[in-house]
């Protein structure tokens, strides 16, 4: 009932000392150059900031890369949950850095597990080695996607190729001009039964007829990777472009969303991080009526308040990897729904409160704050909304032995 977690690996010890020294000297000290790119160039941009690339190439000096996978890596969950933490206190520079951002962390985990040679060869290897990018578009703005089964788009065999149609939305990355490819998943028999409907199908960017239709902001802040809504119309790929096997779709989707639910969720701690130590910072450096801001009881109980939910966020999140290494992913699935209701709350609840020990200028965006916020909140969306996962875990608690027998009264 009590797990004994194993200690982590001298490589994972020194791994996270490479990544903390990464931070501090070359990560943090870049976010400046990243947002003055950002500021002069736009957020047209037709190629990624040159800080981006550089620090690509000093994290792989580092031997900092494709830590998520551990095919790749050679790390447990658990112990890669701590270097996944501290890349969340660089959201935008640190998780692409180590080539361990979303989308292309899910993808290149379903191209491992489902991808034929060649299919590997083709997009696995060049997603490792950092050249492209991907994004995953499954989610459809006509329906509520909340449920996988709902999804309308199309995908119909004519001879040896598919032909793709419809429509999707909040697909991250997709305007990047490195996103060279995008797995699609649509409904290859309707009449299967609702969970064997759909499947997924790999499909280049620049195959003719995928069109963006624009680019959504996210409370307002304009992510120049994009979050974009896609028209696919007759587009045409390959049969050998299908991933895994024909209604295999919703199955690899779940596949896909449960590393992907937990690597967000570490993330998270690492956002939940910095807002602490920049409360603490803003407190300790402003007065007000007399003392500084650290030593108003009120501050002090929000400083108080957000250790005590971080580490309990992190608890649980812990456990959650810890059963994926020890169980499997079926095993954890409860758990990392937990965590991805529970540590996403947390993290808001803490950003909020740094916003209002900033004052005026936790709402502008002189401060990452507001950014984090906005993220943060999209986060209780995404990957399922908290209310699917409540639902699922409200089926299981009820569906479940007490550990005593209560008597009946």
């Amino acid at each position: 009932m009590y797990p004994a977690y194993p200690a982590p690996s001298d490589r994972a010890l020194a791994l996270e000392q490479e990544l903390r020294d990464f931070l501090d000297i070359e990560v943090l000290p870049a976010e400046a150059a990243y947002l003055r790119h950002l500021e002069v160039h736009g957020h047209a941009v037709t190629h990624a900031p040159p800080v981006v690339e550089e620090l690509k190439v000093k994290a792989r000096e580092r031997g900092l890369w494709n830590l998520f996978l551990p095919a790749e890596s050679d790390l447990t969950q658990l112990e890669y949950a701590a270097l996944a933490e501290l890349t969340g206190w660089s959201q935008e520079l640190a998780p692409e850095a180590l080539n361990c951002a979303a989308p292309d962390t899910g993808n290149m985990e379903l191209l491992h597990l489902l991808g034929t040679e060649e299919q590997k060869q083709q997009w696995l290897e060049p997603l490792l080695d950092g050249r492209i990018r991907s994004a995953f578009a499954m989610t459809e703005k006509a329906v509520a996607s909340s449920d996988a089964t709902n999804i309308e788009t199309s995908i119909v065999r004519d001879g040896d190729e598919y032909v793709i149609n419809g429509r999707k939305w909040w697909i991250s990355g997709s305007a990047d001009p490195r996103c060279a490819v995008l797995i699609v998943m649509g409904k290859t028999d309707p009449e299967a039964a609702s969970h064997r409907q759909q499947s997924m199908v790999i499909v280049p960017m620049d195959t003719p007829g995928i069109e963006i239709v624009r680019n959504l902001p996210v409370f307002g802040f304009l992510h120049w990777q994009g979050h974009c809504e896609l028209q696919l119309t007759d587009v045409r790929v390959p049969v050998t472009n299908i991933l895994g096997e024909e209604g295999g779709g919703f199955a690899a989707a779940q596949a896909r969303l449960g590393p992907g639910r937990i690597h967000h969720v570490m993330r998270a701690l690492g956002a939940g991080e910095r807002a602490l130590a920049t409360m603490v910072q803003r407190s300790t450096s402003r007065t007000a009526f007399g003392r500084t801001l650290a030593e108003q009881g009120v501050v002090r109980q929000k400083i108080a308040e957000a250790r005590i939910a971080l580490d309990a966020a992190r608890a649980l999140c812990h456990l959650a990897a810890y059963t994926i290494d020890s169980q499997g992913n079926k095993a954890a699935r409860h758990l990392v729904s937990e965590a991805k209701v529970m540590v996403p709350r947390t993290v808001l609840q803490i950003i909020d409160d740094a916003i209002q020990v900033h004052g005026g200028a936790g709402v502008s965006q002189d401060t990452p704050l507001s950014e984090m916020y906005g993220w943060h909140r999209a986060m209780r969306i995404f990957d399922g909304p908290d209310d699917v996962h409540l639902l699922t875990l409200a089926r299981a608690e009820l569906q479940r032995e007490p550990l005593v027998r209560l008597p009946l009264r």
